[in-house]
């Protein structure tokens, strides 16, 4: 199609939605985005204003499917059998699709490697029991049938599930342990955060240990007795300790008091909240044995640990993660 030369110049999404019928303007926007809009044999912005004649051609692709398909993604398998599947997710990997991430998830990955995956989280979560943020690393269980589905999450529910996670926090703790009780719920003014702050939270508790302390940074072990959105995030945040690299909830905003030029640096090309889901341990949904399973510390927190130790500032910090 062509835009009229004698019209009044007009954004290119505008013109588009307005000419493609069904067509709304944030769906306009996408189009161009993605590169499905070419205007005089070339992709553009969806800003471009139309002064006359341009030559316009408008690609609709299918429809995106409405479950998520398998996908081969490499998968850290710690443990499988007809009931359960527990995996070391990377960090950067989302558990599920949502907006925003159709595909490459661990759900698509999952699916790519096995097909008997319980029902009961619906078309996009199936077997997903858990969650850990997408910039977590660490241990989830995924139910493989719908009775051990049911058994895990009555598990959760109980609270009778081990979870252990290691972190790195800015500043030093003045105890060695504790516990954080404090409700957590959608944040008063910002819809994406979570909050202590929220007129209805949900009670949550985190157990907490320091393992090691250098300047600046501590090493700690949390256990989750609850396990609400963003817990461990928002408890240490909102304690004066945010997560080294936790954007969301205060942790880039501490790294410019870090006076080592090349700690300054390995925190900063983290790129994520240091946060590690390291331990998981649960009843089995049918033989009632306990199984308990650990994952090391990532590379990228390994490095900036181990570099922490070798300038002789801290204590001991690998040994004795777990209890």
């Amino acid at each position: 199609m062509t835009f009229p030369a004698d019209a009044e110049s007009e954004r290119l999404d505008a013109f588009v939605a307005r000419s493609v019928d069904g067509l709304t303007r944030s769906a306009s926007q996408r189009l161009i985005e993605d590169g499905h809009v070419i205007v005089n044999g070339a992709t553009a912005k969806p800003s471009l204003k139309l002064k006359g004649g341009e030559s316009i051609a408008v690609e609709i692709p299918p429809p995106a499917p409405a479950e998520p398909q398998p996908e081969e993604i490499p998968l850290d398998i710690l443990y499988e059998d007809r009931d359960v599947v527990v995996v070391n997710k990377p960090a950067g990997m989302v558990v599920h699709p949502a907006a925003g991430n159709p595909d490459g998830t661990l759900v698509n990955a999952l699916l790519g490697h096995c097909r008997d995956l319980s029902g009961i989280g619906g078309e996009l979560r199936p077997g997903i029991v858990h969650r850990i943020d997408k910039d977590t690393s660490g241990i989830l269980v995924v139910a493989k049938s719908d009775a051990a589905h049911n058994s895990l999450s009555h598990q959760f529910k109980e609270h009778t599930i081990k979870r252990v996670y290691v972190a790195l926090v800015f500043g030093s703790p003045k105890v060695d342990k504790g516990k954080i009780d404090a409700a957590i719920g959608r944040h008063p003014v910002d819809r994406k955060r979570m909050s202590g702050k929220a007129r209805r939270g949900k009670h949550a508790v985190t157990h907490w240990r320091v393992q090691a302390r250098y300047p600046g940074i501590t090493l700690m072990q949390l256990r989750l007795e609850t396990g609400r959105t963003h817990q461990i995030r928002v408890h240490l945040s909102e304690a004066g300790h945010p997560l080294v690299g936790d954007e969301v909830y205060g942790g880039s905003g501490r790294l410019a008091n870090v006076q080592d030029p090349v700690l300054r640096s390995m925190l900063k090309e983290l790129g994520r909240q240091a946060l590690h889901a390291r331990t998981l341990g649960f009843i089995h949904p049918s033989t009632g044995q306990y199984l308990e399973f650990d994952a090391d510390i990532p590379e990228d927190m390994g490095r900036i640990i181990e570099y922490l130790e070798r300038q002789g500032l801290g204590t001991s910090a690998l040994a004795g993660l777990k209890d």
